[in-house]
């Protein structure tokens, strides 16, 4: 009997885990800023080091001692990895211990069409369709609900929003770059 309010904490905090799991998959882009922290080596180098860098055109970063890192297409977990082996491959730090972050204001879902203001809204990690859509102001009168599109790295995917009000599971979670499209409803 006390396995089963083990069991509800573990699918309740398993189900929270999600979202952020997938944002954090989100792939760097050529122009992204992001924050970058080390740990695990003297203090005058962490300061060298700690800062904001910005992905260049060609899909780089450019640290302190190293050089260039490629970014763009890598995960933050993917990007972590491979700056602290570049610097244990060239023997700069033995230990470094690396953590990006992306400043959540570099980050859009766009919103377009039947909605009361078409805009970029800012990403954060539990952003979903209807949520997207409700910080663009909401449908129009016209718009046709149950044919919302949901664009993804070139694939479409079409969301039903009424079904989604009624069951807020169907909700999907956004990622960066995402793009909305609301069309008009053809009575």
């Amino acid at each position: 009997m006390r396995a089963l309010p083990t069991l509800v904490f573990l699918a309740v905090f398993l189900a929270g885990a999600v979202p952020s799991a997938l944002a954090s998959d989100a792939a760097f882009r050529n122009g992204d800023t992001i924050e970058l922290r080390i740990g695990g080596v003297p203090a005058e180098e962490t300061q060298l080091v700690t800062g904001a860098y910005t992905v260049d055109g060609d899909g780089f970063i450019n640290l302190p001692h190293i050089g260039k890192v490629r970014a763009t297409g890598l995960s933050q977990a993917a990007l972590q990895s491979a700056v602290e082996a570049a610097y244990r491959s060239g023997e700069v730090y033995t230990n470094p211990t690396i953590t990006v972050t992306i400043p959540a204001t570099q980050r859009f879902v766009n919103v377009s069409g039947d909605v009361r203001q078409p805009r970029r809204v800012e990403y954060t990690p539990d952003l979903t369709v209807l949520g997207a859509i409700s910080a663009a102001g909401g449908f129009t009168d016209y718009a046709d609900q149950r044919k919302v599109r949901l664009l993804r790295k070139g694939r479409a995917q079409i969301v039903d929003i009424k079904a989604v009000r009624s069951d807020p599971s169907l909700d999907i979670v956004l990622l960066p770059g995402d793009h909305i499209e609301v069309p008009q409803s053809f009575w």
